[in-house]
């Protein structure tokens, strides 16, 4: 069984909280002082407003510094396309959101919704009319980066790192002490004005929630044979209604739903979602299990909560207690086919970003995320420990019941693909197994 080692609200607080005290700050400068370097305070060895982070965001600010022209604004658009390009995130990888959970909340609505691309790594937001884009990348030091970029035509376009104004959403955890900079995704029932529609709330998803739970506040294209999901409808005083059109949850294309659409494809699509839920899930576990390590006296010999953090994690990798897929699931086929390329594949042809989509997400469910930056930026005494973890049930040492979900070839081909494609595996297996 899974623990739990963050509060739980009451629905739909968090959100509402967050914006609010975004408010709250930008209103009060003094507030903005007294909290800006809260992280050095609670966790000084990790230094996240001083030190300087790395990857490409960074990289990209650097390279603006000599290079300026590398962004190119674009009338429609702005910066979003060339930034994209320049930080290789697919754009296919679009997703979009019209519920009210951003800093630019006034300027989404069902008509105007904030699209989200992704790579392993980082994060883009664009909001149609906004004065910037949002930008959040993983760094194996300091976990979740926030940034922005100013969307005017400028021959100097920079990128701008947050330490505050982005963490009042991404440190909710921060509201009883000990809060670590994450990513949140969620489902709510909506209003026509991206407002939360009732009582019942906004709440964090992951591949455990069953997909008739998901994607409140989202716009969803492809096709998941006869399961549904909140995505796609709005809620008005009158109850939940379905915009126009049938079958409005088994939507292919966005196109003719949104007027004046400016994204830069017509999908949001399903498959895409279910890979960014499960990448933030996890990624978010990395990043407090980074930061609590870090803080720790004596890593060699971890702390209780240290040990249950990686037992989650381990859970998480290992997709324990996913809900299940009762049917064939299609998305966009540019999205899937430049996921899965991106390997890395052992001789036989087998890779960890293999979708399976009929029964499960992945056709050998253990995350990708293995191969993370994040992931090796933990120390070896925490890699090692989780290498045993997951070698243990991989080898059928460990029969726990939370485990039956893999099959013996299951845990023999993932064993196998690991061996083969992650040699501090293999390296630990043949000399640190015993020790």
């Amino acid at each position: 069984m899974s623990k739990e080692y963050y509060p739980q609200f009451p629905d739909g607080f968090v959100v509402q909280l967050a914006l609010l005290s975004v408010v709250t700050a930008c209103l009060d400068p003094v507030a903005v002082e007294s909290q800006q370097h809260r992280y050095d305070r609670e966790y000084p060895k990790i230094e996240y407003s001083l030190k300087t982070p790395n990857g490409r965001v960074n990289e990209l600010s650097r390279l603006l510094e000599s290079k300026p022209t590398v962004l190119i604004f674009d009338g429609e658009n702005g910066y979003l396309e060339s930034l994209l390009d320049q930080l290789e995130i697919p754009v296919h990888s679009q997703s979009l959101v019209f519920s009210k959970t951003s800093i630019h909340a006034r300027l989404i609505t069902p008509g105007t919704p904030r699209a989200i691309y992704f790579s392993d790594d980082t994060y883009v937001g664009w909001v149609q009319g906004s004065g910037s884009i949002e930008i959040a990348a993983s760094d194996p030091d300091l976990g979740i980066v926030f940034y922005t970029l100013d969307q005017t035509n400028t021959e100097k376009p920079q990128v701008q790192r947050q330490t505050f104004l982005c963490l009042e959403c991404h440190d909710t955890y921060g509201l009883t002490g000990g809060g670590v900079p994450r990513l949140l995704m969620g489902s709510g029932m909506t209003d026509e004005y991206g407002r939360p529609a009732n009582h019942e709330g906004w709440r964090l998803t992951n591949h455990r929630t069953p997909l008739e739970q998901r994607w409140g506040g989202w716009y969803v294209t492809g096709t998941h044979d006869n399961q549904e999901h909140l995505g796609n409808a709005i809620a008005t005083t009158s109850g939940s209604i379905i915009q126009e059109g049938e079958n409005i949850d088994k939507i292919e294309s966005l196109n003719g739903l949104i007027t004046l659409n400016r994204h830069i494809v017509e999908t949001s699509d399903i498959v895409s979602l279910m890979v960014l839920e499960h990448q933030i899930y996890i990624q978010n576990l990395l990043v407090r299990l980074r930061w609590e390590v870090t803080n720790s006296t004596d890593v060699d010999h971890l702390e209780e909560k240290v040990m249950l953090i990686m037992e989650d994690l381990v859970e998480g990798m290992l997709l324990v207690g996913e809900a299940p897929i009762k049917g064939p699931i299609k998305g966009n086929s540019e999205f899937q086919k430049n996921f899965e390329a991106r390997g890395p594949y052992d001789r036989k042809m087998r890779s960890l970003r293999q979708l399976d989509l009929n029964t499960r997400l992945f056709r050998y469910p253990l995350s990708y995320m293995v191969y993370s930056q994040i992931f090796e930026g933990l120390p070896e005494t925490v890699r090692h420990h989780l290498f045993r973890r997951i070698w243990e049930v991989l080898t059928g040492s460990d029969r726990s019941e939370s485990f039956d979900h893999l099959s013996s070839a299951d845990r023999s081909t993932i064993l196998e693909i690991l061996r083969s494609t992650k040699p501090e595996f293999l390296e630990w297996q043949k000399l640190g197994i015993k020790h």
